[in-house]
């Protein structure tokens, strides 16, 4: 059974608790065939190797990991020397990554926190680590991992789990904390904060006090990272299935107003909360979609998450008297190059995004129904409509014309968007349109 709990800082001295496999609930029948595999191949060839991380904590949990990873104290070249499906990867990180399919085995090598010179190991002057492929043990593994719940082994040749760090009783008692003293943990990486927070989300987990407190003071050093990966983490946070608590997690812990900053200042200066209404009701659909396994689009995240942003923007410009059309545009792309100062949205999403925005002004138009109907980003616009009547009952009109045109337009040739405009009048009479011919006589006197 286990015994002694612990949570060292690096460098202090450590002492294994084993975790037999009748005290824990980790079956070989949940983890991976592909995975069982690397860890049986490696130890059969002398090396040591470990289930570990996120599998092992989620699988304490009762959870479903879809990813597995493995420790182990061979180098990448060794692990590559054992498999002909591996490739090595990474510079921060040398990984050596074993293909089956569409499946990743992601193998690393056990790392230590320091280096003796024979490693590969630089920390940029404010405390970042900007590589680290310093080899050592498992003890020193351990300790240089981020999270007690994620420093925990899987041990293939008698199915026990070894814990160093007090892990799994933290595990057990449902709390996220960091190893080792707090700050400095964050100063190497500061992307760790956002985890904190997207994980403590995701298992339903609480933030240990002293792992929490720094949040709020640190969050600026969140610029310091590459705006990628922040785009990358704030997939992560919002589109696993956790996006409202990931989203109250951030507000909680003082880090929205760094990642979304503009978003964060027009929230605060809606009194109503409206604008806060919405982004959460959207962040729950956006659940019920991540549950029900269909697909979410980052185009329609970020529409969503900007959406107080643009309307803040917007607003401003109309107030110094700009045209509507003009004053959309100009807050679409205002907020947008704003909001990649932060994080790097690619343009495959900002553009859909933008239009996500722009479309909503021609719902109050009702003109060229057919052509609107057409457009390829209608229904995420429309969607995005329906989600703001949810905020506000002043679009219950519109939403139930345009659902009403597109129950119309059903069985319709696609081309037929002229039958659809004749068909969508306001009171839903048909009415023939009469083609306008193009030449002079269309044109102004």
């Amino acid at each position: 059974m286990p015994i002694q709990e612990s949570n060292p800082s690096p460098g202090a001295s450590l002492q294994l608790r084993v975790i037999p496999r009748d005290a824990h609930p980790i079956s070989r029948k949940d983890i991976s065939p592909n995975a069982l595999r690397v860890l049986y191949r490696l130890r059969e060839n002398g090396y040591g190797a470990y289930l570990v991380g996120g599998a092992v904590r989620d699988l304490l949990v009762g959870g479903h990991p879809k990813d597995f990873d493995v420790a182990t104290n061979a180098t990448p070249e060794e692990v590559k020397a054992l498999f002909r499906n591996c490739r090595l990867i990474g510079r921060r990180f040398r990984l050596a990554h074993v293909v089956y399919g569409r499946e990743i085995i992601e193998v690393a090598t056990f790392r230590a926190n320091v280096d003796d010179g024979s490693g590969d190991r630089q920390l940029h002057e404010g405390g970042r680590l900007l590589r680290d492929n310093v080899y050592g043990t498992i003890e020193d593994d351990a300790v240089r991992r981020d999270f007690t719940a994620n420093a925990l082994y899987y041990a293939i040749e008698d199915f026990s789990v070894r814990d160093y760090t007090g892990g799994f009783e933290d595990v057990q008692n449902r709390v996220m904390k960091l190893i080792g003293e707090p700050e400095q943990r964050y100063r190497e990486d500061p992307v760790r904060m956002l985890r904190a927070v997207r994980l403590a989300a995701k298992l339903g987990f609480r933030i240990d006090d002293a792992t929490a407190a720094p949040l709020p003071l640190l969050a600026p050093l969140l610029r310091e990272a590459a705006p990628a990966r922040l785009f990358e983490e704030g997939l992560k946070l919002f589109l696993s299935g956790h996006a409202v608590e990931s989203f109250l997690g951030l507000e909680r812990h003082g880090l929205l107003p760094v990642l979304l900053p503009e978003t964060t200042a027009a929230l605060k200066a809606n009194r109503s909360g409206a604008l806060r209404g919405m982004l959460l009701e959207g962040l729950r659909g956006t659940d019920a979609r991540v549950a029900a396994d269909e697909p979410v689009s980052p185009a329609f995240l970020f529409a969503l998450l900007l959406w107080p942003a643009y309307c803040r923007a917007l607003m401003a410009l109309q107030a110094q008297g700009m045209h509507a059309a003009e004053a959309q545009r100009r807050a679409a792309d205002r907020v947008t190059v704003h909001q990649l100062e932060t994080i790097a949205l690619p343009r495959r999403f900002s553009l859909p995004m933008q239009e996500i925005w722009l479309l909503q002004s021609r719902f109050g138009q009702r003109k060229r129904v057919g052509r609107l109907l057409a457009h390829p980003r209608f229904r995420a616009a429309f969607d995005f409509l329906v989600l703001r009547q949810a905020a506000s009952d002043e679009h219950a009109e519109e939403v139930a014309f345009w659902r009403e045109a597109q129950a119309s337009a059903e069985g319709m040739p696609r081309d037929s968007g002229e039958a659809v405009d004749a068909e969508a009048g306001h009171e839903g009479a048909p009415r023939r349109r009469r083609r306008r011919r193009r030449g002079p006589s269309s044109l102004p006197a």
